[in-house]
């Protein structure tokens, strides 16, 4: 439960620039659609692909290490670590189990037979887009476990995108797509709440002695 209080207390600490900033972020930010990278070997990939989550307004990214755990690129993401929540998961399985406990669909983003084109996407499905490793792509316990298949149509020699790319190509058009529809696709008032008082800590460096002075007095 966020002290509501203190929420207001910190923010005096903040410029009014910044308040309206978090304010006008928050405003586009969303859990309806989240992403999901399944063993990235390349660091900056990872990086770049929370920095697209950030520019489109993704709050949640899941990152799955079975193989390949490493930190993110501070450089590459442009500070998007601090604004964007990272789920880590040692196992496809665990990362899978959560997010259906949450209520995403779990979408493949790999041609596949029964595959759907970007444009055809139903994106008042919540849903969690999964991106693979860059040689072998998603492994067959992702592809086993997705409810659908999404592909970007492509017409070119070249067969696949680099997957900050596509996450990119992909974030862009649902998330444009989302906003024109009429369902309930923002954060939660209690959400928003949270968001802003983890945001005012990341943010304000005396946070911890604000706090105990706030308290003690």
């Amino acid at each position: 439960m966020i002290d509501i209080h203190l929420l207001k207390h910190l923010e005096t600490f903040l410029t009014d620039a910044r308040k309206d900033k978090f304010t006008k972020v928050l405003g586009e930010r969303t859990k309806h659609f989240t992403v999901a990278t399944e063993d990235v070997f390349q660091l900056h990939n990872t990086s770049a692909v929370m920095r697209s989550c950030d520019v489109f307004g993704i709050q949640e990214l899941n990152i799955v290490e079975e193989q390949n755990s490493k930190h993110i690129d501070r450089e590459i993401a442009m500070g998007a670590q601090k604004w964007v929540d990272l789920n880590r998961f040692q196992t496809v399985k665990a990362c899978i189990s959560d997010l259906k406990q949450k209520g995403y669909q779990i979408v493949a983003t790999t041609p596949h037979t029964n595959d759907c084109e970007l444009h055809d996407f139903d994106v008042t499905k919540k849903s969690c887009f999964f991106f693979g490793r860059e040689t072998e792509g998603l492994s067959e316990e992702v592809l086993n476990a997705a409810d659908c298949y999404l592909k970007i149509p492509m017409v070119g020699f070249t067969e696949s995108l680099n997957i900050s790319v596509s996450a990119a190509i992909i974030l862009q058009h649902v998330t444009t797509k989302l906003k024109q529809t009429t369902i309930d696709w923002q954060l939660t008032e209690a959400e928003l709440l949270e968001k802003r008082m983890d945001w005012i800590k990341k943010t304000i460096k005396s946070y911890d002695e604000i706090v105990a002075r706030y308290y003690s007095e």
